[in-house]
């Protein structure tokens, strides 16, 4: 086991332009603030990073960097949980190079790469690290891989985002996005794509019904355009479950209801500057606290995208969530 080596896992095309040049500024500038012991490895796609993962960590590498969005270091997070080395004996780190770096910012990691990199080397000498819980996603029908999270997840409208920008033609045209309007820029596209094809699909069809079961009893059930799942505060962006760290032992739920495409607008746009929970019952607004597990079931036997981190996994009959594990990421 080697627990000074530090192994860098990078996407080579993830977020803005900008961001596709920090790959071969990393080592260099971990070498510039005297870390000599760092190792990069440039890989193509999510299912490579998480492959890798897992070599390193079997061989006993335990602090590992994630450099990309968060679907990278989602990937990178479940190449560690395939290892079946106890979490709490890994360190992760995530190195803003993404779209989606909602866990990077919550950490305080500098979106520069230099002023990161120097925040990395402190905080790996004086250990700065927190508590994150990890959450597992289990679909309803078997057969079906787990998958896991640490950041954000969701239902409907927002587990239908990663399917407009996670493909790889996607990320070139969410690199020049990203460059234009900055990190929001390809969510919100995803977003307004998301319902563009919600709409289309529904049109003439009968809505879904969902069950929502939190902690075994059933806590609502209705028609919902997203379903919003975070593990804790993850600041402005995503701007729910305020001062929760993200080792709480427990996770949130944020529901919208379906009351109409001419209310949606509305609906999103209050959504994402949280004025949407100061008059709740107007705007379809539900909030759910989860302690043991979360189940979400539509009335259609069919298979629905769920949002992890960034990802699409494809359910069926149900997703349940639960907390099974807490890791350690490198802070500010």
């Amino acid at each position: 086991m080697n627990d000074n080596k530090i192994e860098v896992i990078a996407t080579t095309i993830s977020g803005s332009i900008r961001d596709w040049g920090k790959v071969n500024r990393i080592v260099p500038l971990f070498r510039k603030y005297g870390r000599k012991d760092v190792f990069l490895h440039a890989v193509d796609s999510h299912a490579e990073a998480r492959r890798l993962t897992h070599e390193l960590v079997v061989k006993g590498q335990r602090t590992i960097i994630s450099a990309g969005g968060s679907g990278t270091f989602n990937r990178v997070l479940e190449g560690c949980i395939d290892s079946n080395v106890g979490l709490q004996n890994i360190t992760l780190g995530f190195l803003r190079k993404g779209s989606a770096d909602l866990i990077g910012k919550t950490l305080g990691m500098p979106d520069d790469i230099e002023s990161a990199i120097e925040v990395f080397v402190a905080s790996l000498v004086e250990k700065r690290t927190i508590k994150c819980d990890v959450i597992q996603v289990v679909s309803g029908e078997t057969g079906v891989r787990p998958r896991h999270f640490v950041g954000y997840g969701g239902a409907e409208i927002f587990g239908r985002i990663p399917h407009f920008t996670e493909n790889r033609f996607i990320k070139y045209y969410k690199g020049i996005l990203g460059q234009l309007f900055g990190d929001r820029g390809p969510f919100i596209i995803g977003a307004a794509l998301s319902i563009l094809d919600k709409v289309i699909k529904q049109a003439g069809r009968k809505k879904t019904v969902w069950r929502i079961t939190v902690d075994g009893k059933e806590a609502s059930q209705g028609n919902y355009q997203a379903m919003i799942i975070v593990n804790g505060d993850l600041g402005s962006d995503l701007p729910f479950a305020k001062s929760v760290p993200l080792g709480s032992g427990d996770f949130y739920m944020y529901a919208i209801r379906d009351l109409g495409l001419l209310s949606l607008p509305g609906q999103f746009k209050r959504a994402w500057d949280s004025s949407i929970m100061d008059r709740p019952k107007l705007w379809g607004f539900e909030s759910f606290r989860i302690k043991k597990t979360l189940k979400i079931e539509p009335d259609k036997d069919r298979s629905f995208p769920v949002n992890v981190d960034g990802s699409t996994m494809a359910c069926r009959r149900s997703a349940t969530f639960r907390i099974i594990d807490q890791i350690n990421l490198i802070s500010k």
